[in-house]
């Protein structure tokens, strides 16, 4: 009996020791800098950064080491996934995440394709499935991977005003899969209400559905028409990079996405 005491206790020491070991070391990389090299690399490849708030780009940079550390890249079709690759589509993700205490749990792996790449998709209709092939510039399956064109997501980067961002789209996604499905409800702040996040949103949601159906020009990428999880994911584009377009269109679930991220993007600095 005294063995198996003893046994317990050492197997309750090492458990206890392997979880305390990790959460060391997450808080040791999220209080690691990037170095004078990365920062000159994401001022040239990701410059909605030079908006973010001082405040803030200290936690970014402890974010992006996480990220880096926990999520593997793998090139498709030829493509060599280099360390200034990794390093703009982890700060576009761990933009999204800068201000919150949601993180990306369920992410491992990250796919890169050079270009645009062939997708299959399924669509059931009653008893009914069929498949057909799609060209998409990125996907998101729930619990991962996040898969991405490289061209779409360095131009998406580099543009920073026109609303559209590949990797915001997929990793908005990600986040709204973190309430165990992607509906276009993620987990919200403990300031929100869940009533009033369906109301703001449903009202917004129809409202484009209604001027696409119409014919009417959007501010909102028609895209947003298809799905609860599409308005969300296109909305987050707008958000951080046409925020005052956004808020003009749908004022009141600007604010929800404001009190969501805990950013306000139309308070920050204009680009130097």
């Amino acid at each position: 009996m005294a063995l198996f005491l003893i046994f317990v206790t050492v197997i309750a020491g090492l458990v206890a020791w392997y979880f305390w070991s990790k959460k060391q070391a997450k808080a040791a990389l999220l209080e690691e800098p990037l170095s004078d090299e990365q920062r000159n690399v994401l001022h040239v490849m990701v410059p909605i950064l030079e908006r973010l708030p001082l405040g803030l780009r200290n936690i970014l940079e402890g974010k992006i080491n996480l990220f880096l550390n926990q999520v593997g890249f793998i090139g498709c079709d030829g493509l060599e996934v280099t360390d200034n690759m990794r390093l703009s589509i982890a700060a576009q993700a761990c933009l999204l995440v800068v201000n919150t205490d949601q993180w990306y749990d369920n992410l491992t792996t990250v796919l890169v394709y050079p270009n645009a790449f062939k997708s299959r998709q399924q669509r059931h209709s009653g008893y009914v499935v069929t498949e057909q092939e799609v060209i998409r510039t990125g996907e998101s399956w729930d619990r991962g991977p996040v898969i991405l064109s490289w061209a779409h997501s360095r131009q998406g980067a580099l543009n920073d005003h026109d609303g559209h961002n590949v990797v915001f789209h997929e990793f908005a996604h990600q986040l709204d899969d973190l309430s165990g499905g992607t509906n276009g409800v993620p987990v919200l702040s403990k300031d929100q209400s869940y009533t009033e996040w369906e109301r703001v949103f449903l009202t917004a949601f129809n409202a484009h559905v209604r001027a696409v159906e119409t014919g009417h020009r959007t501010v909102i990428d028609p895209y947003g028409a298809t799905g609860h999880e599409e308005f969300f994911a296109v909305t987050v584009e707008l958000f951080f990079e046409r925020p005052e377009a956004l808020k003009g269109a749908a004022p009141e679930f600007y604010g929800q996405l404001s009190k969501f991220f805990r950013l306000d993007p139309i308070r920050w600095p204009a680009s130097p």
